[in-house]
């Protein structure tokens, strides 16, 4: 489900107004942090909701990722260090360049983790996209 949530998500930032240049590391940058929850947090489950809400605050755009996981200890999430050279590993950096902002909370209303990511809009729209499209 990961190629048409990437697809969905690179439509959606466009209509937003993310530019070009940063058009490819939003989409990128969401797909990372999908692929660490299914990985870490679902342990390989594929079929377990992930729940990613878009924002526009001003020049802002906001991107929210729930997840139903147990919680996770907020200090052990990092990056491996960049001196350490093998395949995988960097999703987390990846994502902190990327992003304007980045932050990781664990969700107090149900079970789960929350990512909240920032990226400034360089041509913000005038209108907000409302979608509740499942994939």
């Amino acid at each position: 489900m990961l190629k048409p949530m990437r697809e969905f998500v690179r439509e959606l930032c466009q209509v937003q107004g993310c530019s070009d240049k940063d058009l490819d590391s939003v989409v990128m940058a969401i797909n990372e942090a999908c692929m660490n929850i299914i990985q870490h947090a679902y342990h390989e489950k594929a079929d377990e909701e992930i729940i990613i809400e878009f924002w526009q605050d001003g020049e802002q755009m906001l991107i929210k990722i729930f997840d139903f996981a147990d919680s996770v200890d907020l200090a052990s999430i990092k990056s491996r260090d960049l001196d350490d050279v093998r395949p995988g590993g960097l999703g987390v950096h990846l994502i902190s360049q990327v992003m304007d902002s980045v932050e990781y909370k664990t969700n107090t209303k149900t079970k789960g983790n929350i990512l909240e990511m920032r990226k400034h809009l360089k041509n913000p729209a005038e209108f907000v996209v409302n979608s509740d499209k499942a994939l």
